[in-house]
């Protein structure tokens, strides 16, 4: 596939390309130039669409238990630090 290059140096990305980055009007695209010369184009991605990616199998845990663990450690770790 390829695109002319317009006076303004715009160029239309070609549709196929378009529907396969799933870009649409007003979306934005980085270009990336490798060290042996090559370009990429990849489609900026809003931090918004990441939501949900990852799941949350782990269980909640409260403050308190944060803190009581943290506290845990860190007596753990000055007792090691004493043994040396």
């Amino acid at each position: 596939m390829e695109s002319a290059l317009s006076i303004k140096g715009q160029a239309t990305i070609p549709k196929a390309i378009r529907e396969h980055l799933q870009l649409g009007p007003g979306d934005r695209i980085k270009f990336f130039v490798h060290p042996d010369g090559s370009v990429v184009i990849l489609p900026k991605i809003h931090t918004s669409s990441l939501k949900g990616i990852v799941s949350t199998r782990r269980k909640r845990v409260s403050l308190d238990a944060m803190e009581t663990a943290i506290a845990e450690g860190a007596t753990g770790r000055n007792q090691r630090a004493k043994r040396r």
